[in-house]
């Protein structure tokens, strides 16, 4: 008699729902934005030229000059313009700046804000951009010393 050789065949039963949570994909995206956001953060820098006067310079021994002073224009607490102490709406400020730089000669048409330590800090803005729209050559901050 020969042996039959019987293959049995098993078969697994299907295993239970899996319900831990695979993170590779997490890290893969938490790591792609994290390059992104290294990459693109150095670019968002917005930065403005700042130079500050020597201590020569504003020796207090110096020749009077024929040179105009800069236009002051003050930004009180209640967010009021005032060009050289007349207060200005907000719809005449640009013209009314344009008008006074304007009657100064080339090379003479420097402002010096001075905001108020309460301004509002976006109207400040928004009075150093119109300044630049109306013609300003140079921008100043002018701050008390206490």
């Amino acid at each position: 008699m020969a042996m039959r050789s019987k293959r049995q065949f098993l078969v697994k039963p299907q295993s239970a729902l899996q319900s831990d949570i695979n993170v590779t994909p997490l890290v893969d995206v938490v790591l792609v934005l994290l390059i992104i956001f290294m990459v693109v953060t150095p670019l968002m820098r917005r930065e403005f030229m700042l130079q500050l006067p020597s201590a020569e310079a504003a020796s207090a021994n110096a020749p009077p000059s024929k040179e105009l002073s800069p236009g002051l224009v003050r930004l009180t607490a209640e967010g009021t313009l005032l060009l050289e102490g007349e207060a200005v709406s907000e719809a005449d400020y640009v013209p009314r700046l344009r008008r006074f730089l304007e009657a100064r000669p080339r090379g003479q048409r420097g402002l010096f804000f001075q905001p108020d330590a309460r301004a509002p800090y976006a109207r400040l803005v928004v009075a150093l951009d119109g300044a630049k729209a109306a013609g300003a050559e140079g921008l100043g901050l002018a701050v008390e010393s206490r």
